[in-house]
């Protein structure tokens, strides 16, 4: 397969950035997507040209690095998938593609499709922990957790910080992500106890972060690669008041 790719290029943050058009052929529809633009990048450097700089680390759909939008959609447009599981056979009707990094003030691009995500890791530190000492490690069955409340707890624990919920919401809020993180520990009780104050200190980092606030278009709960529920929202809004 051919593909026509438009591709964001910018230097750093500081300067600005557009797209730039490469042309590449021989793709197998096998090809994930990651694996594609590596090829780029060698027709790139063998052309003396500086090649496209991207996150990825685990390929495996877990550490939500490969945070890019593909013709408009975050980590493109087939769901709960994020970008190093896509395969080339997906885009074969869509051989002309746009990609560029996630479109958030609070996401500063660093370089080419890359961004700067920090932010998140500073809403965890404000709070996504519990503080209260539990001691050493319990037997298990030692504190009883119902199956419906330990499911619920796993579903939000699956968050993988990747900030699609951000690109794709029309405020940049990360709403759905803080959410996440407060329900799969207040939902435990090892987490319970602390879970006013921890709402309270990741929602004012959120927003001195510069991130919007919810206001239910519901587009997160769509391309979220790892399914997290609005009701997460909720649960975190009844904590707030």
């Amino acid at each position: 397969m051919i593909f026509t790719l438009h591709i964001w290029r910018q230097k750093s943050p500081q300067v600005g950035g557009s797209f730039s058009t490469y042309i590449i052929n021989n793709i197998d529809g096998d090809t994930s997507f990651l694996e594609m633009l590596d090829q780029l990048n060698e027709q790139l450097i063998h052309q003396n040209e500086d090649c496209i700089v991207f996150d990825y680390d685990c390929r495996e759909g877990i550490c939500g690095a490969c945070s890019l939008v593909i013709n408009g959609y975050p980590h493109g447009e087939k769901t709960a998938t994020t970008t190093c599981q896509l395969y080339m056979r997906e885009y074969k009707n869509e051989t002309e593609l746009w990609i560029e990094p996630w479109r958030a003030n609070s996401f500063a691009v660093l370089k080419d499709l890359t961004v700067d995500r920090s932010a998140f890791d500073r809403i965890i530190q404000s709070g996504g922990y519990v503080s209260v000492h539990t001691g050493s490690a319990p037997e298990a069955n030692n504190i009883l957790v119902e199956k419906n409340t330990a499911d619920e707890a796993f579903s939000a624990a699956e968050c993988i910080g990747c900030g699609a919920c951000v690109a794709v919401c029309p405020n940049a809020s990360a709403s759905l992500f803080v959410a996440a993180k407060i329900s799969h520990l207040m939902l435990l009780p090892q987490g319970e106890i602390e879970s006013n104050g921890r709402a309270h200190n990741m929602m004012m980092q959120m927003q001195d972060e510069g991130f919007g606030s919810c206001s239910n278009h519901r587009y997160c709960e769509r391309v979220c690669p790892k399914g997290i529920s609005l009701q997460n929202i909720t649960r975190m809004n009844n904590i707030l008041g």
